[in-house]
């Protein structure tokens, strides 16, 4: 299995959806289960509660809500299946125990928890940003390409860790 987190900075490219596509299935015939980002779902949340002091607790759980609207978009414009799946990220935050309800967890740590819950052999970030091969992931989250709490998730995680600057991917399609 193949976790791969779709950053929500991406949903607003308009090759977004039919280059997600192409790399889906540039992957089989491995099962893969996406986690999706949050992106300006997200965002939102993130001005409420700096407007209106909703709390950590708070915001966490409507941030996650939010990642499964981002997750009912994906499934309207992916064909989901036995191979592709699309994380329910409230369920499983739900049930996990071990991802603190903070701004410091975001689709990045709760899609490394994801890979290790599942056995995945494979953790796939598709971002707007490149993270140079060798850059620990503590240099990573301080410069905010990672969220903090993710070098303590993937701290001996048994499976590749890869990011795709996939924002790069679409502007090249694109000035094709």
């Amino acid at each position: 299995m193949i976790v791969v987190k779709v950053g929500g900075s991406l949903f607003d490219h308009p090759r977004f959806v039919p280059a997600l596509r192409g790399y889906l299935d540039s992957l089989a015939p491995a099962d893969v289960l996406l986690v999706p980002g949050g992106g300006e779902v997200v965002d939102a949340v993130r001005k409420l509660d700096a407007i209106h002091g909703l709390g950590e607790e708070a915001s966490h759980w409507l941030a996650i809500r939010g990642m499964d609207l981002t997750g009912e978009f994906l499934r309207h414009t992916l064909p989901c299946g036995s191979r592709l799946r699309i994380l329910d990220c409230f369920a499983f935050a739900k049930d996990d125990a071990t991802l603190p309800h903070s701004w410091e967890v975001t689709s990045d740590s709760i899609a490394a928890r994801v890979a290790i819950v599942h056995g995945a052999e494979r953790l796939v970030l598709l971002k707007s940003v490149d993270v140079p091969a060798g850059m620990s992931w503590d240099e990573a989250a301080e410069r905010e390409w990672v969220d903090p709490h993710f070098p303590r998730i993937v701290a001996g995680a048994t499976f590749m860790i890869e990011v795709v600057n996939f924002r790069r991917a679409l502007d090249a399609v694109a000035s094709k």
